[in-house]
Order: C-alpha cells, then structure tokens, then sequence
C-alpha cells in the first residue's frame, strides 16, 4: 500500500501499556497482550501505512499514532441473540398494560 493523501479517513493505534507494563491483577490471556488505543479521524499529511501520523478526530482533537488502516470499517458485532431477551419489550408492555 501506497503514501496515504491528506484529508483521508484512517485509523491510527498507539500501545498505551506494554504487557510488562500491564496489572499482576489480570487475568492470563489480558495481561498477555499490550493494552491499545485506536482511534479515527482525518489525515493531516500524507504517511504511509505503519508510519507515524497525525489525524484530526470528528471531536476536534489532534492525536499521533501508527497508521494501519486507510477507510476503516466497522467488523464488530455483538454475537448471536439472546432468545430470552427478545420478548422482554412486549412482556412488558403486556405487564403495564394490566395495571
């Protein structure tokens, strides 16, 4: 991947505690790994992936970090459903309603 121009939404990432660094308090498998920030916003110049960049978030704030995505998208989820949970509204509304 190429020079990033200015003006480009990406994502930067910047390793806030090393695992050496991180509690005792932890569980194994979280105090294995770095404890990281990302965040996104605008590129202010144009940088390579996985050089240092400077990005203006959608809050106004300047940060510096690694550049490791150029138009980044959302892959999260929150898994399956809950079954259990689904009905709860319209319990409730039945619940209410015979008050």
């Amino acid at each position: 991947m190429g020079e990033i121009k200015e003006g480009t939404w990406v994502e930067i990432k910047n390793i806030l505690l090393r695992p050496e660094d991180r509690s005792n308090r932890l569980p194994d498998d979280t105090k294995k790994v770095s404890y990281e920030m990302r965040a996104r916003g605008y590129l202010l110049e144009d940088t390579n992936v996985n050089d240092q960049a400077d990005i203006k978030t959608l809050s106004g704030r300047i940060i510096t970090g690694e550049l490791v995505e150029e138009n980044p998208g959302y892959n999260h989820g929150y898994g399956p459903p809950v079954m259990e949970l689904l009905d709860i509204g319209e319990e409730e509304k039945k619940i209410l309603e015979n008050k």
